[in-house]
């Protein structure tokens, strides 16, 4: 009878810790690598972002000013409570809000148009979006200064070509009650209507052929193509430049103030101009920065309620 003999399966041995290490020490040196290229760029960051951000909400709760003797007691909401019964503060937000929704507008609506155009396929493509770029390239004050000598209102080519049918028209368009905040609004929908068109033109070109030929097959007019393909298609791109310019046209503050300086009779005075004018006019700092506080608040809710919205459109279509 022959015996058979099993030979024990061999007992695995535990696996090296050599590799896990070595995995790890790489990691570690990645991590390292990584903080030594981040850290450097933080610090500007931190030094002229976060702590001025810090430092103005503090003040906001403080009554400290820019004197000598200054005092940074503490107050609590005592400058809030100032700002809501602040009619001069009240009209200058009224203000600002005409504004800022006035130039968003009507940037998104020239801007689309300029877009358009600008996309299709005209003579000298290159040279005209080059052109048209001009107006965004040039510094604030620069184009401040010289719409100032075009609303001139002695030797303005402006009222110079209105006085070829009205010989008698001499019109003060910025230092007008009535005219004073709509040349400024002209003036910020010039600014940043270049910005708009380029965000938009890149929008257009990233729309599918496909889907604009098979409108025109089923029939689809010029303005439905407009309505039912574009449209829909720039919708993201709409939501996110109109998002930046509300916020870039309520905070703005040197074109208004070369322009205006808030005149005539605070019909121009932005909230920016306000709280400068109490920040180093009447040196209030702390006042200055509740307002600082209360626009970027109000800004948030509005902008929150805004895309709010539009996310929701989105998700029902």
């Amino acid at each position: 009878m022959t015996t058979i003999t099993q030979t024990p399966a061999p007992v695995p041995l535990p696996p090296s810790p050599e590799p896990r290490r070595r995995t790890s020490r790489m990691v570690v040196a990645r991590r390292k690598e990584v903080a030594a290229l981040v850290v450097p760029s933080l610090i500007p960051i931190v030094l002229f972002s976060v702590v001025p951000l810090v430092n103005g909400v503090y003040l906001a709760f403080t009554e400290a000013t820019l004197s000598r003797n200054s005092s940074n007691a503490f107050t609590g909401f005592g400058q809030f409570q100032k700002l809501l019964s602040d009619d001069l503060f009240l009209d200058s937000f009224r203000i600002g809000m005409v504004w800022a929704f006035s130039v968003t507008a009507l940037q998104l609506l020239a801007g689309l148009g300029l877009a358009l155009l600008l996309n299709a396929n005209l003579r000298f493509q290159s040279l005209t979006r080059l052109l048209a770029l001009i107006p965004w390239a040039m510094p604030p004050v620069v184009v401040a200064i010289m719409w100032k000598m075009l609303y001139n209102p002695n030797s303005g080519p402006i009222n110079g070509v209105v006085r070829i049918f009205d010989p008698g028209f001499a019109t003060d368009w910025l230092g007008a009650f009535s005219t004073a905040l709509p040349a400024a609004i002209v003036v910020g929908v010039w600014v940043g209507m270049p910005q708009t068109s380029i965000t938009l033109l890149a929008g257009l070109q990233q729309i599918p052929d496909e889907l604009v030929e098979a409108a025109e097959v089923d029939g689809a007019s010029g303005w439905q193509r407009f309505v039912h393909v574009t449209l829909p298609a720039l919708r993201p791109v709409i939501t996110s430049i109109t998002s930046l310019n509300f916020i870039w046209n309520f905070n703005s503050f040197g074109l208004v103030y070369v322009l205006t300086e808030g005149g005539p009779g605070g019909k121009t005075m932005l909230p920016m101009l306000f709280a400068y004018n109490e920040a180093f006019k009447y040196r209030d700092i702390a006042y200055a920065a509740a307002m600082g506080n209360a626009m970027v608040l109000v800004v948030m809710v509005l902008l929150t309620f805004y895309l709010w919205t539009q996310f929701r459109a989105e998700r029902e279509s």
